[in-house]
């Protein structure tokens, strides 16, 4: 009869549920799927009934949406919960490796600092100082890496490691260099990974792998926790791995808002900043806002501002000076920070970005701070212009070109212009 065979495949699926590991759903949706069948069996117990066995049978739509449900949850045997990966053997995790191979040609319009290969206004030359024009063909930026998840009964535990090949080693920065490690679990993150004072939903998207001044732009090794009010606000807390020497962690502090035209967000900051070959310390502040807003369906406007007293690493805010020890006094830099984008969408194969960023200090010559820094060596303001397209002439490949000019002026009156081209090639993997 239809309403046997129907409870036999009602049981059949049950027990599958049941000894079958959670693959590609979480196990909120198994949980989930297995509610729903426990609702159909109290509807064909009802029919059962309301109707001799040997008439009753299950309308059109219950087996439809029996079978639907068996399906389900056949393909959630196979596949992973990450787009792209797939299931390890005899166990609940999955795994997605991804990555890319990148070639950039960089050419200088005119000379400019000699310490990295892509963008370095601090330190751009002043004057008529260093003034090669030089070229530069590199693949040290590629990166691979390795995702995993795996469902429990708090929601997915997840991990990820990331590298690519641009770390400090000799003479260039051909060296592996870990880039995310960490661990996320029940609203907990530990490990490495973008600083929780980072606003990267609002960095708009450079050629150049440096990007523009007056952001943050820092991955940390840190403890996290976010509490995520649903439709309300995400909020965030985390201590940071602070710069050398300092005896605390930093802390900080984050709320997100999102809304059918974009987002907003409010950072706040506590650091320490301490000169360890002399013990002097002093604890610096930082705050930021940011946010983004849909022009059209296919053109964004973003923008970021951040303030920070003292800048051990220079990566709370590109472009900041460095703390300094005057005679006993340890001397923290008040540098305030911007980035505004525009970017568009033209059509699934072509985009562009319009970026501005800067950094200034809120010190003239005549403070102790500049004094104390060199006044021709600490920067009264840094900015850069970029301009790029992307374009994609087949799936996975991306080409990439963009012109580049920035400005450093010291305390002193000093300036250097920076003027560049970089091209790009990248192949991406899943």
């Amino acid at each position: 009869m239809k309403l046997d065979k129907l409870v036999y495949g009602l049981m059949t699926a049950g027990l599958m549920a049941a000894a079958v590991p959670a693959q590609a759903q979480s196990a909120k949706d198994f949980e989930e799927m297995r509610a729903e069948l426990k609702a159909l069996r109290a509807e064909l117990n009802a029919l059962k009934q309301e109707k001799a066995a040997a008439a009753a049978a299950p309308t059109p739509d219950l087996q439809t949406r029996v079978e639907a449900l068996e399906i389900k949850q056949a393909d959630a045997v196979v596949g992973g919960d990450i787009g792209g990966g797939f299931r390890l053997p005899g166990s609940e995790t999955s795994i997605r490796v991804y990555g890319f191979a990148e070639a950039n040609l960089i050419k200088d319009f005119k000379g400019t600092a000699p310490g990295d290969n892509f963008t370095n206004v601090m330190e751009q030359p002043v004057g008529n100082a260093y003034r090669e024009k030089k070229a530069v063909l590199t693949a040290e930026t590629s990166r691979f890496g390795f995702e995993s998840s795996t469902p429990t009964s708090l929601g997915a535990f997840a991990t990820k490691v990331e590298a690519d090949f641009y770390a400090y080693g000799g003479a260039n920065r051909n060296r592996l260099r870990v880039r995310h490690a960490y661990g996320e679990y029940a609203s907990w993150l530990i490990g490495k990974t973008w600083s929780t004072f980072m606003d990267l939903d609002d960095l708009p998207e450079t050629v150049d792998f440096n990007g523009p001044p007056g952001a943050t732009f820092r991955r940390p090794t840190q403890i996290r926790y976010t509490y995520n009010i649903p439709q309300v606000v995400k909020l965030q807390a985390a201590l940071e791995e602070p710069t050398d020497g300092a005896t605390r962690p930093n802390l900080v502090l984050r709320a997100d808002k999102g809304f059918d035209w974009g987002g907003l967000n409010a950072r706040l900051l506590s650091h320490q900043q301490r000169d360890a070959s002399t013990g002097l310390s002093k604890t610096g502040t930082g705050f930021g806002v940011g946010g983004s807003y849909k022009l059209t369906g296919s053109t964004l406007l973003m923008a970021q501002y951040t303030q920070v007293d003292g800048d051990g690493d220079g990566s709370y805010l590109i472009g900041a000076n460095y703390p300094v020890n005057d005679g006993g006094t340890l001397r923290l830099d008040k540098s305030r920070g911007f980035v505004v984008g525009l970017s568009n969408t033209f059509n699934s194969t072509l985009r562009g970005t319009l970026v501005y960023g800067r950094t200034n200090s809120t010190y003239d010559a005549a403070d102790a701070y500049a004094l104390a820094t060199g006044l021709d060596v600490g920067n009264k303001s840094v900015s850069q212009f970029h301009a790029n397209m992307y374009y994609m002439p087949i799936k996975n490949v991306e080409l990439g070109a963009e012109l580049i000019w920035g400005k450093r002026k010291t305390f002193d009156g000093q300036t250097g212009d920076l003027s560049r081209l970089n091209l790009q090639a990248r192949y991406s993997f899943n």
